[in-house]
């Protein structure tokens, strides 16, 4: 696994690489008894701080995700895959083709974020994003 930091995101650098490590957990690219990258290789490849990997690698042991071992390195616990969400799964498969259909469209990756951001609160919220901009106006016009 390598990870990525995008300095520019806004999110610190540790939180960067949890939230990689448990994406690459749900998609089943880390499997319990991998072994994560040590923090020197991370400072290597992305130019942090090792303690900064250390650090994210004791919040993903706090959650009982990943288990250090003195002298070896720090490896997987346990998986958050789910089978439908296998990274070469047939869901995956249609959402890449969806998502090809939205660039060929001419949308942007802000615009596809910003349409599944707005199916995926619907979807597990129940509430609309126009709904959730309607409150926040009518809370405005309170004030």
């Amino acid at each position: 696994m390598e990870f990525r930091i995008d300095r520019r995101s806004g999110i610190a650098a540790y939180q960067q690489i949890v939230q990689q490590t448990r994406q690459a957990l749900r998609l089943g690219v880390l499997l319990p008894g991998d072994r994560l990258p040590t923090a020197k290789e991370v400072a290597e490849t992305c130019a942090v701080n090792p303690n900064t990997t250390l650090k994210a690698y004791r919040e993903l042991e706090r959650e009982g995700l990943v288990e250090p071992r003195p002298g070896l390195g720090t490896f997987v616990l346990r998986s958050l895959a789910r089978p439908q969400a296998a990274a070469d799964g047939p869901l995956r498969g249609e959402l890449d083709a969806w998502v090809t259909r939205a660039r060929e469209a001419g949308l942007e990756r802000e615009d596809v974020a910003a349409l599944v951001a707005s199916v995926l609160e619907e979807r597990f919220t129940g509430t609309t994003v126009a709904a959730a901009q309607g409150e926040a106006l009518d809370m405005r016009g309170q004030g």
